[in-house]
């Protein structure tokens, strides 16, 4: 508790509670794979999330990225300035057509790190956590068998999401369904975890909007006193991520 300077009231602002980015979301920069695919197009690996909307804010070059979900199949153009967002559930593939960068929105700060994605890779790899996990987990190694080992991740993924698409373009809907049970089965163990994140993130930074608003509606003004301004620089650049290289913050 902070005690107000004008008064005998309290605050429990952002200097004692949740102080993440706006809304907490997670963002990061991303330089898209420009490796090509087995159907000839370079980019990045396809995957859904389970708990988090995903937006691209594009800041150079050109591409497309390929959605697929229970309504079909759609291509998003993607140029400097263009800006889209996606609900989880949606299979997502970057296409890199010209030196695609796009800054990363991800909703639920903490979740999509704790493993809120899952690569589209045939269905005799989704079986259990343990198959799934030695397929798609990045090992320690020079950068060199780490660009292998993610290139033969996103070709995977590429050939499942093919198949996933060819399928309900034939009008069957039974892999893309089996598919997200699949996927829910994968992050099963993980959920109290996921919890535990949420609570002490987003949620608890709606509950803080919460606390203020009824402060302010009873006239108490006193959390503006707990103010801090935060600032961070990449703690890692370049990482192997699904769809490309990442500069990332610990926020």
């Amino acid at each position: 508790m902070t005690t107000s300077r004008t008064g005998s009231s309290t605050s429990t602002g952002t200097a004692s509670g949740f102080a993440g980015l706006p809304g907490a979301v997670a963002v990061s920069h991303l330089t898209v794979y420009d490796w090509e695919a087995a159907d000839g197009l370079r980019g990045g690996t396809p995957h859904l999330h389970l708990t988090c909307s995903e937006g691209y804010v594009v800041t150079a070059g050109r591409g497309a990225v390929q959605t697929l979900t229970a309504e079909g199949f759609e291509s998003t153009p993607l140029e400097p300035g263009a800006l889209v967002w996606f609900t989880p559930g949606t299979i997502h593939r970057l296409v890199n057509e010209d030196g695609l960068r796009i800054v990363v929105l991800m909703q639920n700060t903490g979740l999509p790190e704790a493993g809120d994605a899952v690569l589209t890779l045939p269905p005799e790899h989704l079986t259990d956590p343990e198959t799934y996990g030695r397929l798609v987990r990045v090992p320690e190694g020079t950068e060199a068998e780490q660009a292998a080992f993610a290139r033969r991740r996103r070709d995977l993924a590429v050939e499942g999401f093919a198949a996933l698409r060819a399928a309900w373009d034939a009008g069957d809907e039974k892999p893309l369904l089996d598919f997200h049970r699949a996927a829910g089965a994968l992050v099963a163990p993980r959920l109290a975890d996921w919890r535990a994140r949420w609570e002490s993130g987003a949620a608890e930074a709606s509950r803080q909007t919460g606390a203020q608003l009824d402060r302010l509606t009873e006239g108490d003004a006193a959390h503006l006193a707990d103010a801090r301004v935060h600032a961070r620089l990449p703690h890692a650049r370049g990482k192997f991520g699904m769809c490309g290289r990442l500069d990332t913050y610990a926020v």
